[in-house]
């Protein structure tokens, strides 16, 4: 039987909420279309590159497991290319990206407060940065009510950092979501609400690339299999890896994003079930650069 023809079957099997909708809207290499606009920026893309990630899940009063794997994974490959990276993320998933997980890189907390101290915040540290691209990955985004709202649309504004004025005050920017209502997803807020698994009010917060996939890791991961390709190296973690991870952060009270657990899963995907993923991944990027090897 014949493998996956691209990134993007993979990072959107399994799926189970039918973001996969989607796609069609988006271009068919949507994760090259992301990794060219890393690769082709200022300094030949080398410049600093801001990551943020963390959602908080109401119903367990804690960040989940899915967007910090992915936005550490990125945040390696990135660095193993020569750019300087940093995390932007609150105090709810902040432990969930401390030096002995996430690295060396900088954590940059944005504060909770309210909107003008929050896009002074974000103008400030943009000013400082002067970031070459700014990427989200599995971060809830505002909607056009100005609340932040979670799958089941009930309010979580208080728990949120305004991290989308980095976006919109922004030229260069990726966005990586599975539900509809993380930061990007305003690429298609008006396509999303016709797709019932969805969310009803979507964010609006617009990227100038959208990356979805059935879990948000997984987008990030997608995204690091196109950059390899690209440079010919591959830079994606392995499996042991990943598993790892998700099993420190679930110590460290994080919890699986659909049932509200604190257990190891992500999204109701099992250590094995997101283990599939990766490993798909890595193998499709292995056949891909030998492939052009030989030529």
């Amino acid at each position: 039987m014949a493998g996956p023809s691209s990134i993007e079957d993979i990072i959107l099997s399994q799926d189970r909420r039918g973001i996969s909708a989607l796609r069609g809207y988006l271009p068919a290499d949507y994760c090259a279309d992301a990794a060219k606009l890393i690769l082709d920026g200022p300094n030949n893309g080398r410049g600093t590159t801001l990551i943020t990630t963390g959602f908080y899940i109401l119903s367990a009063e804690a960040a989940e497991t899915d967007g910090p794997p992915g936005a550490v994974a990125l945040a390696k490959a990135l660095h193993k290319l020569g750019f300087e990276v940093a995390y932007v993320t609150d105090k709810y998933a902040a432990p969930l990206l401390s030096p002995d997980i996430a690295g060396p890189e900088s954590v940059i907390e944005f504060p909770i407060t309210d909107s003008e101290k929050s896009k002074d915040f974000a103008q400030n540290l943009l000013n400082d940065i002067k970031p070459s691209v700014i990427i989200s990955t599995e971060r809830c985004g505002i909607a056009l009510s100005g609340k932040y709202l979670n799958m089941v649309c009930r309010d979580i504004t208080e728990f949120t950092a305004k991290i989308d004025y980095l976006f919109q005050s922004s030229e260069r920017t990726i966005g990586i979501g599975d539900g509809g209502n993380e930061i990007g997803m305003g690429n298609l807020a008006h396509e999303i609400p016709k797709y019932k698994n969805l969310t009803p009010e979507p964010a609006i917060t617009r990227v100038n690339k959208l990356i979805v996939a059935s879990v948000s890791n997984w987008g990030a991961y997608g995204l690091i299999a196109a950059i390899s390709i690209l440079v010919k190296q591959n830079l994606l973690p392995d499996t042991e890896w990943e598993k790892e991870i998700i099993k420190e952060i679930v110590h460290r009270g994080a919890v699986d994003g659909v049932s509200g657990l604190n257990k190891l899963s992500v999204d109701g995907f099992d250590l094995e079930q997101n283990a599939w993923t990766l490993a798909e991944l890595n193998r499709f990027v292995g056949a891909r650069i030998n492939k052009n090897t030989r030529r």
